[in-house]
């Protein structure tokens, strides 16, 4: 694969800093109407410990232009195309809602098409896909679709007051909406790599109880950390979130 770097990369893949290539690596994917842009301030942070690289889906910022996929497992399929193959052994995934169910998903590709795992996945503001929810948003009126956003506080709602912008946007939002609402995989699938759960304590998208169920979707170990905070608790506390991350992924410097 060519080099990965945020200015002349594969569509798919973002690498917003340099790294050595020995250090654990972090692919990161966004949430509903996110972008890869999201976790420049994490790969700022980490810079130096951990290499990390963001998914940039179609449909948003300089793949406005492509269509956006509406499904999660074809989404998952899209990007597991795309990344890199060597150094599965020191690669991690983290995802946060959606993107905590396409990472999830891509875990899954990885085994059955490579057997090989990630070292563990972190899986953030997401209820376990056994647990599902009826929701039907996506085909909702664009307000109803807006108003979700504002109320989680995930994208500054002033961008949809621009009828240029309101209009390159939506379409991406509303194929992320369609994605996860309607991503349902049958059975109980799992993976054998370890999960770690992250969720905000006032969640209206994932109860403790419901990110929790997520221990069963693994043959591996299991964790779940529980920050004081809503589905966005990872903004209002990204110095916790770090040092969460670290924790897990960072390896600790040997003894003298």
């Amino acid at each position: 694969m060519a080099a990965i770097s945020s200015n002349n990369a594969s569509n798919w893949i973002r690498e917003f800093h340099p790294s050595d290539r020995t250090s654990p690596r972090m692919i990161c994917f966004p949430h509903a109407g996110g972008a890869a842009s999201y976790y420049f301030p994490v790969s700022r942070a980490l810079s130096g410990q951990v290499e990390v690289l963001a998914v940039q889906y179609p449909g948003r910022q300089d793949r406005y232009a492509e269509p956006a996929i509406g499904n999660v497992e074809n989404l998952a399929a899209a990007i597991f195309r795309e990344l890199p193959r060597e150094d599965l052994d020191r690669t991690w995934l983290f995802g946060h809602s959606m993107g905590a169910a396409v990472a999830f998903e891509v875990a899954r590709l990885m085994e059955r098409e490579l057997d090989r795992s990630p070292l563990g996945i972190i899986l953030s503001g997401r209820r376990a896909p056994s647990r599902f929810r009826d929701e039907t948003l996506h085909r909702q009126g664009d307000a109803a679709i807006i108003a979700n956003v504002q109320a989680l506080s995930g994208t500054d709602a002033t961008v949809f007051d621009d009828p240029d912008t309101h209009r390159l946007i939506m379409p991406a939002l509303r194929a992320d909406y369609r994605a996860i609402e309607t991503y349902r995989p049958s059975g109980t699938p799992r993976v054998s790599c370890p999960i770690h759960v992250f969720v905000g304590d006032a969640d209206p998208l994932s109860t403790l109880d419901e990110a929790g169920s997520w221990r069963d979707h693994t043959t591996g170990g299991f964790t779940m950390r529980v920050f004081q905070g809503d589905h966005f608790y990872l903004t209002a506390r990204p110095a916790e979130v770090i040092a969460a991350i670290s924790q897990l992924i960072v390896p600790a410097p040997p003894r003298a």
